[in-house]
């Protein structure tokens, strides 16, 4: 459905309600003062869409991998002045170390542009009203709309990177607590979400690469530094989240030989014990079989003989396994 149709000229947005569902009336509003449509849809039918298709005249290939999320990252040139592109939203749930995803497909002309979502993780309102409030960005049309876009998608980038730093490092605090940890799931974890922002993150990269290089049709070479500034977040986004999976790696490997040197001292301490144990069973045995012939079996003080011997030589060996670290 449509969430919000505004006229803009001159930065400003124009003060007329009844352009909220009506496009084409909101688009020659716009051409009639030399300004730009701004459209914001959300999860629409195919109706709606192809209805708004018409009225802007937006490629037939285009339309169709908007309605159909899970598109990759990209962007596609339509003509000299027409451009579709789609970005991956991040939105990261700390509660489950859990990454949500949206799409926002993005339809540009020199006098529209069409922002069609999905997912909740993907409100672009807060990114409409920061746009409304810089009158001189906004003068720079529709391409400065799109700019306000991909420049909140990738801050939103950032911030899921630095939680995940933040997840990572209590990850390697467990790790090398003393205390035993079931911390293998919890990397796991992180690692698969690190997958989900990776291929949110390093496709967008050769998109932004053209519009540095003016490769999209008319654009203005005020437009290119804002694009820089945010090409050079996304490899910040970019560098973070190969660290990350570095570091998670680290974690890993780390918790895994942790795992084994655990099991080595539990191996040993089971051997130790098992020692001190079949001393007494030795002796008992021996002084048990009850044979008519046997050394000292008349001898009164055999009994207690046989249980201190029990005694001193189960002491002699737990002394042994404590100094060597056994026990």
């Amino acid at each position: 459905m449509i969430i919000d149709c505004a006229v803009y000229r001159d930065g400003e947005r124009v003060a007329e309600p009844e352009h909220r569902i009506d496009v084409a009336s909101a688009r020659a509003a716009a051409a009639r003062g030399g300004g730009f449509v701004w459209i914001g849809l959300f999860e629409p039918s195919d109706d709606e869409l192809q209805k708004i298709a018409a009225e802007l005249d937006l490629h037939r290939l285009a339309v169709e991998d908007a309605a159909n999320a899970h598109q990759r990252p990209k962007i596609e040139r339509y003509g000299s002045d027409a451009l579709f592109m789609v970005l991956k939203t991040l939105r990261y749930v700390d509660a489950h170390d859990d990454v949500e995803t949206g799409e926002i497909a993005i339809f540009l002309s020199r006098d529209s542009i069409v922002t069609v979502r999905h997912g909740e993780g993907s409100q672009l309102d807060d990114v409409r009203h920061r746009a409304e409030e810089d009158l001189e960005l906004l003068g720079n049309g529709p391409v400065a709309a799109l700019y306000a876009i991909v420049d909140e998608v990738v801050d939103q980038y950032e911030n899921v990177a630095a939680d995940l730093e933040t997840d990572v490092e209590e990850v390697e605090r467990s790790v090398f607590s003393p205390d035993r940890s079931r911390d293998s799931e919890r990397i796991y974890r992180l690692k698969r979400e690190t997958l989900e922002v990776r291929r949110a993150v390093l496709p967008l990269r050769e998109p932004l690469q053209r519009f540095l290089e003016r490769d999209v049709g008319a654009m203005s070479e005020q437009a290119v530094p804002y694009f820089r500034d945010v090409a050079d977040h996304l490899s910040r986004v970019s560098d973070a989240i190969d660290s990350i999976d570095t570091l998670l790696d680290n974690a890993l490997s780390a918790h895994l030989a942790r795992l084994s040197v655990q099991q080595n001292d539990d191996t040993r301490k089971i051997s130790a014990w098992g020692a001190l144990l079949v001393v007494p069973t030795v002796i008992a045995g021996v002084y048990g079989m009850n044979f008519q012939h046997m050394p000292e079996l008349g001898w009164r003080f055999g009994y207690p003989a046989a249980l201190l011997s029990m005694v001193v030589v189960s002491y002699a060996l737990w002394r042994a396994f404590k100094r060597s670290g056994w026990l």
